[in-house]
């Protein structure tokens, strides 16, 4: 009888707190509506970090709005239909905990083929120009570090990296490269500093077909090859280049596919660290999110492609040009257009089509 009436209150506790869970995860009308969405699906998702990014291309007369919002976990998701393709449209917030959270529940509660994130970025490519939309290859995280006691040096093993957990391999910075004074420059210092090196570190991932809680590790992460593929064709596309009748750019602006860019919870306007970043990883646009996309599409396995507008040099041009503040809003017109373009081509190259190399 003990042993009956124990098994019945287990029962009743397993099932009163997995109701009640299902219920605070997820509410009974929340459900009833994402199943309804996922019956007009796939969908491409369309991750944006702000508001700003998201409302003109909500008002783009390509976009044709189904009427449907459903809000979860802090985040509102938009349906609707761009060039004949459902779409969902979200926006992050920024940084990278933001990204990658909402881009997660994007990916779990939806049916997605595939994401396109899209948004403005910072050019450290010296042969690119604010205004060009770029369409990298591969993704980093360039915020993740070892940070090396002072004494230590490249020879000297980094604490844990016996284990695997952290590696001399991706390189690092040295702060006393950096050191200047008023009879010195940058570059040919032998003073030492505190702050001493910084080593670069692969993202820990955990792919959905992969063995659960087998770690792989991921630094440079590739967007998928059809939609490389097919984003070539972008590259002759018109894009806008004045602000208003009284501010536009010297050079016309253009969309090119480049090798690499970089993300971190960083907003960089400065020179000298572009300067190291495409030095050493040879970035061209560098943000606070588009990593965080990259990874977990990498891990969940659904096909994505980043388009960034570039709105300042990231701390290359003058301390009065302010570029960010003068340039955003022609960068995000622009990543739109390119955005709008993209998804009229999956039309035109669908995804049963296959890959074909360059």
């Amino acid at each position: 009888m003990a042993a009956k009436l124990k098994l019945f209150l287990f029962t009743f506790c397993f099932l009163f707190a997995l109701n009640k869970e299902a219920n605070g995860a997820l509410d009974a009308k929340t459900q009833v509506l994402i199943n309804l969405a996922n019956k007009h699906g796939p969908y491409i998702g369309l991750v944006v970090p702000s508001l700003s990014q998201l409302n003109p291309l909500l008002r783009h007369p390509s976009f044709i709005s189904s009427g449907l919002t459903i809000d979860h976990g802090g985040k509102r998701f938009r349906f609707g239909i761009i060039e004949s393709q459902p779409v969902i449209l979200v926006f992050t917030g920024v940084g990278m905990i933001n990204a990658a959270i909402t881009t997660q529940l994007l990916l779990s509660l939806f049916h997605v083929e595939g994401v396109v994130h899209y948004g403005i970025a910072g050019n450290a490519n010296p042969s690119l120009n604010i205004g060009d939309v770029t369409i990298p290859e591969y993704w980093s995280h360039s915020g993740l570090w070892s940070w090396q006691r002072f004494g230590d040096g490249p020879n000297n093993e980094l604490p844990l990296e016996e284990n695997g957990d952290y590696t001399r391999d991706i390189g690092y910075l040295r702060f006393a490269h950096y050191y200047t004074s008023d009879n010195e420059t940058a570059g040919n210092v032998t003073h030492d500093n505190f702050l001493n090196y910084i080593w670069y570190q692969p993202e820990e991932v955990f792919p959905v077909n992969g063995i659960p809680e087998e770690r792989q590790h991921a630094f440079w992460v590739p967007v998928d090859s059809h939609y490389y593929t097919i984003s070539k064709e972008l590259e002759g596309l018109q894009l806008d280049y004045c602000v208003n009748i009284t501010t536009c750019l010297k050079e016309k602006p253009k969309v090119t596919r480049v090798l690499r860019g970089t993300s971190a919870s960083i907003y960089l306007d400065n020179e000298a660290y572009r300067s190291f970043l495409y030095g050493k990883f040879t970035v061209s646009p560098v943000d606070m999110e588009s990593a965080s996309v990259a990874l977990i599409c990498y891990q969940q396995g659904v096909p994505f492609i980043v388009i960034n507008g570039l709105s300042d040099l990231a701390g290359g041009g003058s301390a009065q040009s302010n570029e960010s503040a003068t340039f955003t809003t022609l960068a995000v017109t622009n990543s739109i257009k390119v955005v709008v373009a993209f998804i009229n081509l999956l039309r035109v190259f669908p995804w049963a089509l296959p890959y074909v190399e360059n």
